[in-house]
């Protein structure tokens, strides 16, 4: 069965090889095409018809440098930790790792759609790997178990990717040409039954993404620390 799949792959490749009337092209060229294309479009729209219309080519044509949607995800994925710093060797663990989830909330900020394409691929790559092995060496060298270290390597990722995803969540689907959301949604509640609510509304409703990362970054990163000293 293997070889039969296999056989039908390279049949397929040879049916649609790049006509040379097209543009040259190579991976690299065509993950950066993708990386402009979802900057404007978005993930959901983001499909191999449009990206081979942006490349002047035709769609089956990608498929000798693309395996799938999903091969473009992941590339695009390593393509973003990419301009991800690694944090100074120097520093004290705690320091390393929240330099790095600064990073790469930065780098997962910088294009449209880039935590929900981390949060949809399993990690491949070497931009991608060498990032998690730099950020698994540093717990390990602290002190964490095996096991710990896995975990915490978890828990940091769902804090960041997450958090951006919610971040990015009404500014990334509202057009130019679009009303802006009207996110206070306390203010149609009755006070006398919703005090709390209300009384907290201009902290939920402020536009203080970096505070509220920093504040749960903190949060995050203690008790992490206090499971260090058990």
């Amino acid at each position: 069965m293997r070889y039969t799949m296999r056989q039908e792959v390279n049949v397929t490749r040879r049916d649609h090889r790049p006509s040379p009337t097209e543009p040259a092209l190579d991976q690299q060229m065509i993950v950066q095409a993708a990386l402009d294309l979802l900057d404007e479009v978005g993930l959901d729209h983001l499909s191999m018809r449009r990206l081979a219309d942006r490349l002047g080519i035709k769609a089956a044509s990608l498929y000798w440098h693309i395996r799938d949607k999903d091969h473009l995800l992941s590339l695009l994925a390593d393509a973003i930790c990419a301009a991800m710093r690694s944090p100074d060797p120097t520093l004290p663990w705690r320091q390393q790792s929240e330099a790095l989830l600064h990073e790469s909330r930065r780098a997962l900020l910088a294009h449209r759609d880039g935590a929900r394409i981390m949060a949809s691929t399993l990690p491949a790559g070497p931009n991608r790997l060498r990032l998690i092995e730099q950020g698994m060496s540093v717990l390990l060298d602290a002190g964490f178990s095996p096991r710990d270290a896995a975990y915490v390597g978890f828990l940091m990722n769902d804090y960041v990717t997450m958090f951006v995803v919610e971040e990015t969540r009404f500014s990334e689907t509202q057009g130019a040409e679009s009303q802006p959301l009207d996110l206070d949604w306390t203010a149609a509640l009755p006070p006398d039954e919703y005090p709390t609510l209300h009384k907290l509304a201009e902290y939920w409703m402020a536009d203080n993404a970096d505070e509220r990362f920093q504040f749960g970054l903190e949060i995050l990163m203690d008790g992490i620390e206090e499971r260090l000293k058990k």
